[in-house]
């Protein structure tokens, strides 16, 4: 990792770097994922039973949970793992609570009504990685919205380990958020199956959740048969900091997101050499006791990055240019430049609020939009799980009244059979 010196064009040049950064699926993947998603949709459970055994290693005896086996697992974990789990349950229901809209109906004068109807979606599935990959957290960010916004019934697909048994805190997490079904698979075989239906899984009409470059494609190759989330690529962190930072604290909160994959990206901006300097002594000295230094290494050395700028304008600038999905502003007045952020999945404010708070405890989403599509997409939300539908109502004066502006732009248009359905009205 380096100390780049401010320079005329380091910014065009940095976020091109940045760009080279993909876990896009090649042509093997995307074809497999094609053949996996045709032979799910003609063929079922069988299909899909067929892939468990081969990427699994086997097929557990019964696909779905019972609530009971899944209250039993859950309670297999400890109870300062539970307590935690809870407050950070309520925490992000607190936030989410607040994101609910409601639908609304107006009058006019003249008889006209308008309105909006919004309500949750029928049924959602949340997919879940397994094994060694298993992140209760998400359970959390993806379920409790949904719940908040109404959706009729929350299925969660994840694979089974390979002793077959559920992992007990992805249990937890699914009781504690309210997730009603539960099927023991995985991979783009669930995530067709989810789209589809088969004789033992329900069809949703979303699916949202983390997973592999099999589970990405697979969800991006539905996607307009279902919606879903996104598809997120690596992560990333951008860091602004001055002379108030602290370079202990910058070094750890760089590595935290660089841990998650070589592909990841971890830049910091700061208007002080001194604060550059001892941030990249810090990174040496704290990566040496993390047990997944060798990923951190190689994220930070091909897509990490030290900036040294002549201004915080200057900083902000480069933020809103590369749209991170994670943002911290550790500055002594970091309060100053929340209405200058335009473009980032979720902002971090102070010395103390560090990003893996908001990944597990704080409330905020953590499912963002990377890759600089936070320029034009949002965090998950309550508006995630919902469908709206606008509703109107004229009576014959009122359409009288509007008859011949739309006949106008009906006919401009060169659609008069549009028109003539008003005309047909006088």
């Amino acid at each position: 990792m380096q100390i780049l010196k401010e320079k005329e064009g380091f910014g065009p040049e940095l976020i091109a770097q940045l760009k080279k950064r993909s876990n896009k699926a090649t042509a093997q993947i995307e074809s497999s994922v094609s053949e996996i998603i045709a032979k799910v949709r003609e063929e079922g459970d069988r299909a899909v039973a067929e892939y468990t055994k081969k990427f699994d290693g086997s097929v557990p005896e019964t696909i779905e949970l019972s609530k009971e086996q899944m209250i039993s697992l859950a309670a297999q974990c400890g109870e300062e793992f539970l307590g935690a789990l809870h407050r950070a349950a309520q925490n992000i229901r607190e936030f989410h609570e607040r994101q609910k809209q409601q639908s609304w109906f107006e009058t006019r004068e003249n008889g006209v009504m308008l309105g909006q109807r919004i309500r949750g979606l029928s049924r959602v599935g949340i997919y879940v990685p397994g094994g060694t990959a298993a992140y209760p957290s998400s359970v959390l960010m993806n379920a409790i919205p949904a719940k908040i916004a109404g959706v009729g019934e929350i299925i969660m697909a994840t694979p089974p380990s390979k002793d077959g048994k559920p992992n007990p805190a992805i249990m937890a997490a699914a009781v504690e958020a309210g997730v009603d079904r539960v099927f023991q698979v995985g991979g783009a075989q669930a995530i067709a199956a989810m789209a589809f239906g088969t004789e033992t899984i329900p069809a949703v009409d979303k699916i949202v959740g983390p997973g592999n470059i099999f589970v990405a494609t697979a969800k991006k190759q539905l996607y307009g048969t279902v919606g879903i989330d996104m598809v997120a690529g690596p992560s990333e962190i951008l860091i602004l900091a001055d002379e108030t930072a602290n370079p202990k604290f910058l070094a750890a909160d760089l590595m935290s997101q660089a841990e998650h994959d070589v592909l990841a990206s971890a830049i910091l901006l700061t208007t002080s050499e001194k604060i550059a300097e001892e941030t990249l002594k810090e990174l040496e000295r704290q990566k040496s006791s993390l047990e997944r230094k060798d990923i951190i290494t190689q994220s930070l050395d091909n897509f990490g990055a030290i900036v040294v700028c002549s201004s915080m304008d200057e900083a902000v600038n480069f933020a809103n240019e590369l749209a991170p999905e994670h943002l911290e502003i550790c500055t002594e007045n970091p309060m100053d430049y929340i209405g200058r952020i335009d473009n980032a999945g979720s902002v971090f404010l102070g010395h103390y609020a560090p990003e893996p708070l908001g990944d597990y405890y704080a409330g905020p989403n953590h499912v963002l939009p990377t890759g600089g599509t936070a320029r034009f997409f949002s965090p998950l939300s309550v508006d995630s799980f919902v469908k709206k539908s606008s509703f109107l109502y004229y009576t014959k004066e009122a359409l009288a009244e509007a008859q011949e502006d739309i006949i106008t732009l009906a006919n401009a248009e060169g659609l008069t059979a549009h028109a003539n359905s008003i005309k047909v009205r006088e």
